[in-house]
This record gives C-alpha cells, sequence and structure tokens, in this order.
C-alpha cells in the first residue's frame, strides 16, 4: 500500500470510529451500530454482546438509562494496519456528564476496535474496552 493510500485508509477507519461517537453524542442506537458488521461483538467491563442487534439494543437501554444526557469522548492513539482489509485501533475514551469537558479517570477505557473491509468499506467487527484505572486506583 502507498504512503498515500495508507492514509486515505487510515482517514476511511477514523471516521468509522468518529460516526460511532458522533450518534453517542446525539444518543442515537441505529446510527451508533450503522458501520457494525451483522456479527460483531462488543466486550464490556461485565457484559458480552455477539451481534449488531444486541449492541443496539444495549446502547439504546443506556441511551434512555445510565447514559441518558453523556457524551463521549475520543482519542485515537493508534491505528494499525494487520493487512489491506483488517486494522485494529487502539483509543482513550471517556464518558462525559453535561458540563463537563474532560472525563475523570474513573470513567475513562483504553479501547480495542477491530475494523474489517468489506465490498470496499470499512466496518467495525469487534469492539472491547478496558477501565483506564486499575483495581486500588492505578
Amino acid at each position: 500500500m502507498t504512503t498515500e493510500a495508507r492514509k486515505q485508509e487510515e482517514a476511511a477507519i477514523l471516521d468509522v470510529v468518529k460516526g460511532v461517537y458522533q450518534a453517542w453524542n446525539n444518543a442515537d442506537p441505529d446510527a451508533f451500530v450503522a458501520e457494525y458488521v451483522e456479527d460483531a461483538s462488543a466486550t464490556l467491563p461485565g457484559s458480552y454482546l455477539k451481534s449488531r442487534q444486541e449492541i443496539r439494543d444495549a446502547m439504546a437501554f443506556s441511551f434512555n438509562g445510565p447514559l441518558k444526557g453523556t457524551r463521549s469522548s475520543d482519542n485515537v492513539l493508534d491505528v494499525r494496519f494487520l493487512n489491506d482489509e483488517a486494522a485494529v485501533v487502539i483509543s482513550r475514551t471517556g464518558i462525559l456528564i453535561p458540563g463537563e469537558t474532560e472525563a475523570p479517570p474513573e470513567r475513562t477505557a483504553y479501547a480495542t476496535w477491530v475494523l474489517a473491509k468489506k465490498d470496499g468499506t470499512w466496518q467495525l467487527a469487534a469492539y472491547s474496552n478496558s477501565p483506564s484505572v486499575g483495581p486500588g486506583g492505578r
């Protein structure tokens, strides 16, 4: 892959990630999963979701419950191509309650996004996150 092609592919991948966070900020569960493959998975502390529909339903519940009114922050730390049709993105993400500009450590996590290129379009195949603060506040 040429340097220019790689930049274009990376930009397309980052657009997918940005779209997920824009959907969160709009509390839109359908847009949230629009770029997920049908059999996508999400592993979060305390849960494992194994389809786009399960992820969508969990986000719909959360947007109307524990995450109501929240926004997300995201800082991409790394984009790594595994081959021309698979990539991994590592980011630090946070949940912002109204009025906050930065999430406290207890509401931040490191996230791993696995994307696959299908029919010329990057889609999310798997997502996982881990709290940025470990047991004992580390």
